[in-house]
């Protein structure tokens, strides 16, 4: 099961904070960012968005029918968590 210690993080697109993007072996995956125009991210905490088997990001999901902010790291491993076993 992959976790936030799997996330290989970067420069975010906004310049000023970073992004990730995970998939997982059943096709689905997690794009994570923290950044001042993210949910949470003045707060140093995290967004996720569930993304379908193409890396886009999907809202028909029994995840969410959105993103998810203000996550900590252990909240978004526990996103990941449920996403892993949809």
């Amino acid at each position: 099961m992959k976790t936030f210690k799997d996330l290989e993080f970067n420069s975010s697109n906004h310049g000023d904070g970073v992004y990730a993007k995970i998939m997982f072996e059943n096709g689905l995956g997690a794009s994570v960012i923290k950044s001042s125009f993210s949910y949470g991210g003045k707060n140093g905490l995290y967004e996720l968005a569930v993304l379908d088997t193409d890396g886009e990001i999907t809202y028909d999901t029994d995840v969410t029918n959105d993103v998810i902010g203000h996550l900590t790291p252990e909240k978004v491993t526990e996103t990941m968590a449920f996403i892993q076993v949809l």
